[in-house]
């Protein structure tokens, strides 16, 4: 199993150097694991794989009517972002004694 996130898509996209590039429903999906991140079977959704694209996106990506990807899974963005560590708002400068 690989730790690095690859694509599985419901659609794919002949590129013009004739390799498979993801189109559709975007999902991140590990390697070696029978689903995506957010938890759908691939058998049964029939998401393609494409372990060749790393899933490098983020929810401040804009998709237009040219992109062949037309949906990125929000659970899977999540999932794959974590949680950002917030820096301390509150800080005691006087500590009682």
């Amino acid at each position: 199993m690989s730790s690095t996130p690859a694509v599985a898509a419901s659609s794919e996209v002949v590129g013009v150097d004739g390799v498979r590039q993801p189109g559709g429903e975007v999902h991140a999906w590990l390697p070696g694991q029978n689903q995506t991140v957010c938890g759908l079977p691939l058998s049964r959704t029939r998401l393609r794989r494409f372990p060749h694209v790393p899933f490098d996106y983020a929810s401040t990506d804009v998709l237009t009517e040219a992109d062949p990807v037309g949906f990125i899974c929000p659970r899977c963005l999540a999932a794959m972002q974590g949680r950002r560590r917030q820096e301390k708002s509150w800080v005691r400068h006087s500590p009682r004694p």
